[in-house]
């Protein structure tokens, strides 16, 4: 039973945090939602703090693994691409409560080292993901210049989320990068590295 209760309270964690709009939570608030005691759930994590540090590993764990499906089932440099896109604005990422707990980790991050290095391991990998493509395609330097283009769109279409008055749905969320991609794509000199009807495999999308 222990994985299944320490994932429902991880679970009950980030639907309390997204609730309260903070990590302003208290051990009592996320046994209360996962439907178990105080001490239960101490006696798994120890303490509120290693709770939710386990709730960001586990955003990030998901993120990690339909990032590396998607890039699996992608054959082009292009097509990776337009996975790594697809996966930052799944269904799964903008629920409300999830959207709610990316900002309060944020947040957090001012003030926390651990919690600082989670978000870094994630832009690290957006950016990877995106550049181990794009290099194939483009120059070196032009290459980093659209990934990092890319990944700050990505992350800022997201955080627009949060604006409940003026949200940005998932599809118009994809196309508004797609067309930056695309327009960038079409104005850039291909990289002397690319070799016509010849697919690039990478595993750089598959970091752990």
């Amino acid at each position: 039973m222990e994985p299944v209760r320490r994932k429902a309270l991880v679970d009950a964690a980030l639907r309390v945090i997204g609730d309260h709009g903070s990590l302003a939570v208290t051990m009592s608030d996320i046994a209360r939602q996962a439907g178990v005691s105080p001490a239960l759930a101490h006696h798994y994590f120890g303490s509120k703090e290693q709770l939710l540090i386990e709730t960001i590993r586990s955003l990030l764990r998901q993120l990690r693994n339909d990032t590396v499906a998607a890039l699996k089932a992608a054959r082009t440099p292009r097509a990776r691409l337009s996975a790594v896109i697809r996966v930052s604005f799944h269904a799964d990422q903008f629920a409300p409560e999830t959207i709610a707990a990316w900002l309060a980790f944020y947040a957090e991050a001012q003030r926390s080292e651990e919690t600082r290095r989670f978000l870094v391991i994630y832009a690290r990998r957006l950016r990877s993901n995106l550049l181990a493509n794009l290099k194939v395609l483009l120059p070196d330097d032009a290459a980093e210049r659209i990934a990092e283009g890319a990944a700050a769109m990505i992350d800022g279409l997201y955080i627009r989320q949060s604006l409940k008055s003026a949200p940005i749905g998932i599809e118009a969320s994809i196309a508004l990068t797609e067309d930056y991609l695309n327009a960038l794509l079409a104005t850039a000199s291909p990289s002397p590295r690319r070799e016509k009807g010849r697919p690039h495999r990478t595993t750089k999308g598959q970091m752990t």
